[in-house]
């Protein structure tokens, strides 16, 4: 059937989804993380989980009690290892990243690619949620981290 979101999507870039996916906070402690965004400022926890190949723990709290509009994704480090712990350590807590959804990561990754974006991961990789991500560098984008992501079985 032809929804006025499916011709929406028709208009976009090749490969993007137009929407946010998730904001990305680094967080020291997972638990205060979530009593601060869900306990007072009423996110609701959606999931908790670790992703050991990045030694971090996360938390994802609906922007929204539908889920629609993305998530809050807090991640906390759970060694001294990781990009996460490392950027506690450099810059102390706070907004990590933006995470826009893609259609076809791949397509998106060549797309920034050809317009002289420096990605992180020359590749997809998976993620939290089993998500495929791939970051852009920060230099290269205006100096935030940008993660580009989508379902699992869209590479």
């Amino acid at each position: 059937m032809d929804s006025p979101l499916n011709r929406a999507a028709d208009l976009l870039p090749e490969g993007t989804a137009g929407f946010v996916d998730h904001i990305g906070i680094a967080v020291r402690d997972l638990d205060e993380g979530i009593a601060l965004f869900g306990d007072l400022l009423g996110l609701e926890l959606e999931r908790v989980e670790e992703v050991p190949q990045e030694h971090v723990r996360v938390a994802f709290l609906k922007l929204d009690r539908a889920g629609a509009l993305g998530h809050v994704e807090l991640l906390a480090p759970t060694s001294d290892q990781g990009a996460i712990a490392g950027f506690i350590a450099k810059k102390g807590p706070g907004l990590h990243h933006i995470a826009l959804a893609a259609r076809d990561i791949g397509t998106v990754l060549d797309r920034c690619r050809a317009a002289g974006l420096v990605p992180l991961d020359e590749t997809p990789r998976t993620g939290a949620g089993g998500k495929r991500i791939a970051f852009l560098h920060p230099r290269s984008t205006g100096g935030v981290l940008i993660e580009v992501c989508a379902d699992g079985d869209h590479a």
